[in-house]
């Protein structure tokens, strides 16, 4: 029987035992591999002296940098759509307020017109003077800072909107539907009218307009 040799039996090269590292990890970086054509690429590359750690950490910052892109872009969106549906919010919450600040003002204001009344109705008659006529004027600088307005004047054209007629008669004098009588003014705030005037209304009267004579014709033109 034949002893085995102490030293190694030289080998054709293509008969050498190929080792292939198929550790996830790469025991020298402590990077995690590519796998595929990566790996291929990373093995070539780790035949230079630091070409593998070069390659890896600059896979690493790429991924790093994608993922922190996508992560910013979310957040800006998220900040967008909370900023929007804030200045919604916003919004409503002023409308509302001043839609209740206005029916608040509105109810105490309409409370006042009988005593705004009064006071016409005293001035009209000359019994406004002394201390109540100093009260009384203070009383409607109040109201009209507030907003409350007075209408509802003799003469100006009638609109349904605004008046309210409580009687109608046809006159010769008037060319289109006139408040001739007012029986009690109104009120509005800003552009809503919180009470109509209540007034007379006179309309042209067609008759008259038949009953007028004709133009005389020239003397000599008869035939």
């Amino acid at each position: 029987m034949s002893e085995r040799p102490d030293y190694p039996v030289d080998r054709p090269e293509e008969e050498q035992p190929v080792v292939r590292d198929k550790r996830r990890i790469d025991p020298v970086t402590g990077q995690v591999r590519a796998s595929g054509a990566a790996a291929s690429d990373a093995a070539s590359a780790d035949a230079l002296p630091g070409a593998g750690e070069e390659a890896a950490g600059q896979e690493w910052s790429d991924d790093v940098a994608a993922e922190l892109q996508l992560q910013i872009a979310e957040r800006t969106a998220d900040l967008q759509r909370l900023q929007a549906e804030y200045a919604n919010y916003r919004r409503r919450v002023d409308r509302d307020r001043e839609a209740v600040r206005e029916a608040a003002l509105a109810n105490v204001l309409t409370s006042l017109l009988p005593v705004l009344d009064d006071i016409g109705r005293a001035r009209d008659h000359g019994e406004l003077e002394g201390g109540f006529k100093a009260v009384a004027e203070a009383l409607e600088a109040v109201v009209d800072k507030l907003g409350l307005s007075r209408f509802g004047e003799e003469g100006e054209p009638f609109d349904p909107v605004v008046h309210e007629a409580l009687t109608h008669e046809l006159r010769s004098d008037v060319s289109v539907p006139t408040c001739v009588r007012v029986f009690q003014a109104g009120y509005r705030i800003g552009e809503r009218v919180v009470r109509p005037a209540r007034v007379g209304v006179a309309e042209p009267d067609p008759s008259a307009e038949q009953d007028e004579p004709s133009e005389p014709s020239a003397p000599g033109t008869d035939d």
